[in-house]
Parts: C-alpha cells; structure tokens; sequence
C-alpha cells in the first residue's frame, strides 16, 4: 500500500497551485456569499488532508479493488434512487443536513479509476467490437442511473470523459469513426426531435433550457440568469470592483445573480476582479491541466496514463461548460466551475484527484 517515497520527486508545482486556487476559490465564495465562507473553508482543509494521504497511498493498490469502486458508485447511486434528498427538482444527494454527499460527482474519479484498470487488464481486446459492446454496457449503468435523478449535464460530461479515455487507451481510430459516423446522425436528429414541444426525452425544465439557448428572445424568463450573468461580468472592466464592495451598482450586491456561490460564481469573480481576475483564474485551471499532460507524457504506466487524462479531461471540459454558460455561449447546464464553486463533495473529489495524481507523478520519477 505504502512504498519509500522520496520527497524530492514530489510534484510540489502541482501542489502550489492546487492551494493556490482553492484559495482564490474561497475568496470568491466569502465575496459571493459569506454565510458559505466555513463551511467550504471546512471542506478544503479536509479535502487537503485526502489529498495528501492519496499522494503517498499507491495507486496500484487503488486500481486493485476497481470492480469494488464500481459495484460501490452504482449502490450509491441505487440509494440516490431509492432514499436521495431532493432540491430545485433534482434527487442528487444522500444523507442530511450537514452531511450530505453527491455520487454523481464522486463517480467521476470512480469511473475514471474503474475504466482506466478494466482497460490495462484488457490492452489485448482493444480492438474487438465484443469488448467496446461490453464497456459500453458496464459504462451505461452509472450513467443512466445519473441521467435519471435528473443530471442530464452531469452524465454528458461522464460520457465525454469516458469517450477520452478509450481515446487515449488505443483503441482503433477506424473503429471510433465508424462509431462517430453513426453517432452524429443520432445526435443532429435527436437535437430536431427534442424541439418539438411534445417531445418525451427532456424533461419540462431541460426543455426549456436547451429552447432558450436556441430562441433566447423567446423565452427570456429562462436566460435571466446569464443575461445578468453577462452584464455583471462586463460592469467588471479591467480590474473590477473589488472583492466585497458595496457598490450600490452592483449586480452580486443587487442579488441580481442567482447561484452567485455555485453556478454562477464567475459572473461574481468577474464583476469584482474584472478581466484581469478572470484570467488569473482561467489561467491557474489552464496550469492545472497542463500539468496533468505533462505528467501523463512522463508516466511510463499505462493505466496511470489514462488515469490523468481522465482527471485533466474532467477539470477541462467542466471549466469550458460553466464559463460557456455563465457568458451565455451555451445552454444553461447547472455543472460548477472546479475548484471556485462551492460545495463539499466538489473540491473533495477534485483534491482526492489531485492526491492521485501526485501519486502517479511520483511513480512517472526515476528514482
């Protein structure tokens, strides 16, 4: 489980800037709304400790008991299904009150675990159409117990990381264009499909979302949000208006921004910090992935790899979705932005990530 480590091969640039985003991120939420400011402060420190104690566990000890992550993301989602707490129209969560834990976003490095191993151990398979067929089939569990609570946004990022990571594993490009030639006739019908009002797939409000992004003018009681959203960040200017101001102009301190703490904690950022601010946090998400590459070109094992691409592809794609949204270039999708939005089971998972991959960094050094 735990192997002599030598310090000097411990990726402290990944770290540093770990720390300093969560940081920035905690400013932002004590700025956006202070009431939040303990408990994700709370969450960090905690999430920290994970971190490091993941860092030193080896990740192969990890990867031995995949079928174990696996089978315990979909009981938990079972249990999302059967005794989950339900808010804004959603069943997301088990437990209560101070405690509470969302599967759907712990099953992101679950799932990213549970494929990275299930392809190492099957690198001979790669390219049989029984085998794609059959981790297609182990993936739509999870995914569709996702898709259900309902988390549309959630379970198309699962699918996106999941689709890198068999990428990035090998499996043949001739293969993966047959699958995309059929693929995105689907997905250009299903997109007419669902802007028929009488249409069964999405449900009344994801309907709406996905008619607003299309036809804003239309239905401008669901883009308020962004709209807002976008104001705030170009009242921001240059430098913005200051961390806690209270400028009565303020659209954050009008609570013109819904989910000022969460979704929309970027519209917050950049309204107080401005432009500059706003790119000092796109850049430290932009360090963060780089490193990931970085390391996963340094790592000689092979499901380390896919481990870190996984992670860097999940960081990527959720920070270009919630920035997407939040300047009103794509439809309302409800994913927070990594490492800035408030929530326990979020920067947990983030950091847990992190532990793992200062882990695989550790092993991708020669000793």
């Amino acid at each position: 489980m735990f192997k002599k480590y030598n310090l000097r091969s411990y990726n402290y640039a990944l770290v540093t800037l770990v720390v300093i985003t969560s940081i920035f991120g905690l400013l932002i939420i004590n700025s956006a709304d202070s009431s939040y400011t303990v408990k994700q402060a709370g969450g960090i420190v905690m999430a920290l400790l994970w971190m490091t104690f993941l860092s030193f566990v080896d990740y192969h000890f990890i990867l031995k008991y995949y079928r174990v992550l696996y089978i315990l993301l979909v009981l938990l989602l079972v249990g999302v299904k059967l005794f989950g707490v339900s808010a804004g129209g959603a069943t997301r969560w088990l437990g209560s009150g101070a405690f509470r834990i969302q599967p759907s976003e712990m099953g992101k490095l679950m799932l990213i675990l549970f494929l990275a191993q299930l392809l190492y151990t099957n690198k001979g398979k790669l390219n049989s159409w029984k085998f794609l067929v059959f981790v297609n089939a182990i993936l739509a569990v999870p995914l569709l117990l996702i898709v259900s609570q309902p988390d549309l946004s959630q379970t198309i990022l699962l699918f996106l990381i999941m689709f890198v990571v068999l990428y990035t594993a090998g499996f043949p490009y001739k293969k993966l264009g047959k699958i995309m030639m059929v693929a995105v006739p689907v997905a250009v019908g299903l997109f007419i499909y669902i802007q028929n009002p009488n249409q069964k797939l999405l449900k009344p409000y994801q309907w709406r979302r996905v008619m607003a992004f299309i036809n804003p003018e239309n239905y401008d009681d669901n883009v308020y949000q962004q709209k807002y959203a976008v104001q705030a960040i170009g009242s921001g200017g240059l430098t913005g208006k200051g961390l806690g101001n209270d400028d009565p102009s303020s659209l954050l301190n009008s609570n013109y921004i819904a989910e000022a703490h969460t979704d929309f904690v970027f519209a917050a950022l950049g309204e107080q910090l401005g432009f500059i601010g706003s790119i000092i946090a796109i850049g430290l998400l932009a360090a963060i992935v780089f490193v990931c590459i970085y390391i996963a070109i340094k790592t000689r094992d092979y499901a380390g790899r896919l481990i870190v691409i996984g992670i860097a592809s999940y960081i990527g794609f959720q920070t270009f979705f919630n920035i997407g949204v939040v300047t009103q270039l794509l439809p309302n999708t409800g994913l927070a932005l990594p490492f800035f939005s408030y929530g326990g089971t979020a920067i947990i998972t983030l950091l847990c990530e992190m532990g793992v991959l200062l882990n695989i960094s550790r092993h991708s050094v020669k000793d």
